[in-house]
């Protein structure tokens, strides 16, 4: 199953440099997942040609507006698409409020079911329980309520040993129960071990989300050697107390949260508008953890 991450957004606070506000899609197979919406999210779905109904989830970490003021144009669009298949956007206290007021003063009835997940920014939560991956949200310090987000894929089936395969053939109906982690038995009361005739399933994979925090080592817990971690960097570390005044964090402090956690790869992102190149913060960062990249808008990172 394909699980890649591509940026729509990677800047913080306004567009600028040719970079806009945060949002990105990741990619689980056949599904699409939004995480965050900043302002233009519509305008690159079209642009980097996101096949946007099969949008089925929106996750939104908190009510900045630079993660939020894109929603009611994806909205709009889905329903002026005629879009029939029900979206549930997942997101802090009010922000259902915020979305029905605008529906409302807008005399707008949808033409598809809109589902509303109150995310809790003080613990732990399971929000999505589907058939390949679970999403889960956990808390961030920020200066609003706000939450990262954990996606999860389960584990697959197991693989058959082509080898042993050839030496003996099986049915259809025995290889699927192998695949399934179970011995099989035919009719002459013969057994075929899921140790001999397979081998164990590929390793599942994690993303996580950071989108605006302070500098937290109790993050570290939830993050614990996922695949791919996309943490705010949004100043450098000559800036650390601005950082600190404004519930951000430095690309230092990124990797240095990268490394506690023993991430495989850190995606950094949330850039200041101060930096036209960012280059100077992937170094930074690079110093402290060195298997970090910069998030570049339109680029898809594979796990």
């Amino acid at each position: 199953m394909e699980f890649s991450v591509t940026i729509l957004g990677s800047n913080s606070a306004v567009p600028a440099h040719n970079r806009n506000q945060t949002s990105q899609i990741v990619t689980l197979g056949s599904k699409l997942l939004m995480v965050d919406c900043g302002e233009a999210t519509q305008i690159q779905l079209q642009r980097y040609k996101i096949r946007s109904f099969k949008i089925d989830h929106i996750f939104i970490s908190h009510l900045h507006g630079d993660h939020y003021l894109g929603l009611m144009g994806v909205i709009s669009t889905f329903h002026l698409n005629k879009r029939k298949t029900p979206l549930t956007i997942y997101g802090p206290r009010g922000l259902d409020e915020i979305i029905t007021t605008q529906l409302k003063y807008s005399n707008t009835k949808l033409n598809y079911p809109l589902r509303f997940v109150r995310t809790d920014p003080n613990e732990k939560q399971l929000l999505v329980d589907a058939k390949k991956f679970m999403v889960y949200s956990f808390p961030l310090k920020h200066r609003l309520p706000c939450t990262g987000f954990l996606i999860v894929e389960k584990p697959g089936l197991r693989h058959i040993n082509k080898e042993k395969l050839q030496e003996q053939p099986l049915s259809i109906p025995a290889i699927n129960v192998l695949k399934n982690g179970k011995d099989f038995r035919d009719k002459d009361g013969n057994v075929f071990t899921v140790e001999e005739f397979t081998n164990p399933p590929d390793p599942i994979r994690k993303y996580a989300f950071c989108s605006d925090t302070i500098f937290d080592e109790a993050l570290v817990p939830y993050l614990k050697e996922v695949d791919l971690l996309y943490h705010e960097s949004t100043f450098m570390e000559s800036e650390c107390e601005r950082a600190a005044e404004t519930f951000h964090c430095t690309a230092s402090q990124a990797a240095t949260i990268a490394k506690k956690a023993n991430v495989k790869q850190l995606l950094l992102g949330h850039y200041s508008t101060r930096y036209v190149e960012l280059e100077p913060l992937l170094e930074e960062a690079s110093s402290v953890f060195d298997r970090c990249q910069l998030s570049i808008e339109g680029e898809t990172y594979h796990l």
